[in-house]
């Protein structure tokens, strides 16, 4: 059975302290809880970003092909202005979400294939390759989005010892969208891999180092956790809601379990869940993971008191394996939104399984730092204001809920 421990004597009520404290944390607080809520309140239909994927392999003497999925909305709105083709924006536009969209590709090819050709080079030592498109554009779904495709061929002459792939399209100049990436998964020169080139790395070499290839995957774990605010806030959910570092340690190391299962599952293409199921999940799971730290504080009914449980084994008591549990199985789901960001579907290959790894460990190491940021600060706010620091954890667990319910209706609704 659980007892009621009464908190230490409020003593620091009205103390300067406390009330500095109390200042602090109300101030990141609302830094927190501002900035998922603006983001969520500006995002159109694609977010912020865009994904391109990229498939380049080998062909016969020489030749490398290749095969694009852009976004449909995005490719004909940065194409049309880009190449002064107003026509392709306003034809694109009016054939979008009507089962048509290629039709505006097939009415405006050249501007298309030059917005491309201008963003998208292959090069074999050093020179250039020169490009053609094989056949017409076609569009498809992916995702429930529309996405264009084209099959390019480049003439790269002959055989080449390494082959560089550079990708610049959809930049953040345009306007258009911000953090664009473009995911290459390539099989030439007798090797295969994959790669994300974005503004800060925007080609990959088949020449390229193995620990240059792993740092790269560290890099892009570290920045998909630190630009992810559904995960963020997922994880500050389970900072506030724990009472030891053990505890949220334990939550995150769960957490990180639990993706890396789904993730490298998704990315081998053997599980494969839509993005309309997964991405609602996560923004619920931010409110039930916040909700349960209100839930856990229902027996306080105002007073000054912390529930304190009776442990078993490991210190932990039952609503610890609980939390745990929960915190698993949306880790589950997370691993799948983590895939389908990256948009790695490979076969099985060493090469592909180290960087997952790497890939999983630039989160994991993201993590345990906002740990040691934040966690240290509330301890000591618990220790000198335990008053300030219930209500702040209250409140940061209220509005981080919020936000998560906001999300999911809205991601359920196909909006933003």
């Amino acid at each position: 059975m659980s007892r009621l421990v009464p908190l230490p004597a409020a003593r620091t009520r009205g103390a300067t302290p406390a009330r500095r404290w109390a200042t602090a944390a109300l101030a990141v607080v609302a830094a927190c809880l501002a900035l998922p809520v603006l983001g969520a309140g500006t995002s159109s239909a694609h977010g912020f970003s865009s994904s391109v994927y990229a498939s380049v392999v080998a062909g016969p003497e020489g030749a490398v092909r290749t095969t694009l999925d852009l976004e449909y909305d995005v490719l004909v709105v940065s194409a049309g202005t880009a190449e002064d083709d107003p026509d392709l924006v306003a034809d694109g536009s009016a054939d979008f979400g009507t089962g048509h969209e290629v039709d505006a590709l097939h009415g405006h090819p050249d501007a298309v294939l030059a917005y491309v050709t201008d963003r998208f080079r292959v090069s074999a030592d050093g020179a250039a390759c020169a490009l053609t498109q094989v056949g017409r554009a076609t569009v498809h779904q992916r995702d429930g989005v529309p996405y264009a495709t084209l099959v390019l061929d480049h003439a790269c002459g002959r055989a080449a010892a390494g082959h560089e792939i550079r990708s610049t399209l959809f930049p953040d100049s345009e306007g258009i969208v911000r953090g664009t990436e473009t995911i290459v998964t390539y099989h030439l020169d007798g090797r295969s891999g994959s790669a994300a080139l974005d503004t800060v790395t925007p080609s990959v070499s088949t020449q390229q180092s193995t620990a240059s290839h792993l740092l790269e995957f560290l890099r892009l774990g570290a920045e998909h956790l630190l630009t992810g605010l559904d995960h963020i806030l997922f994880l500050l959910a389970l900072i506030v809601g724990s009472r030891r570092l053990r505890d949220v340690v334990g939550a995150a190391t769960s957490f990180t379990l639990a993706h890396s299962v789904t993730f490298l599952l998704a990315a081998l293409g053997i599980v494969h869940v839509s993005s309309r199921w997964v991405e609602p999940t996560i923004a619920l799971s931010i409110a039930l993971v916040a909700g349960w730290y209100l839930w856990r504080l229902r027996a306080r009914r105002g007073t000054e008191t912390f529930e304190a449980p009776t442990v078993g084994r490991l210190g932990m008591d039952r609503a610890d394996w609980t939390r745990l549990g929960i915190v698993f199985g949306f880790g589950l789901v997370h691993g799948l939104g983590f895939a389908g960001a990256l948009g790695i579907d490979a076969a099985w290959s060493w090469t592909l399984l180290s960087s997952l790894l790497v890939f999983n460990v630039g989160i994991e190491l993201v993590q345990l730092s906002i740990i040691a940021l934040v966690f240290p600060p509330l301890v000591l706010l618990r220790r000198r204001a335990p008053r300030t620091a219930l209500w702040a954890g209250a409140v940061v667990a209220a509005g981080v809920s919020a936000v998560g319910l906001f999300w999911f209706v809205q991601r359920v609704a196909g909006v933003g």
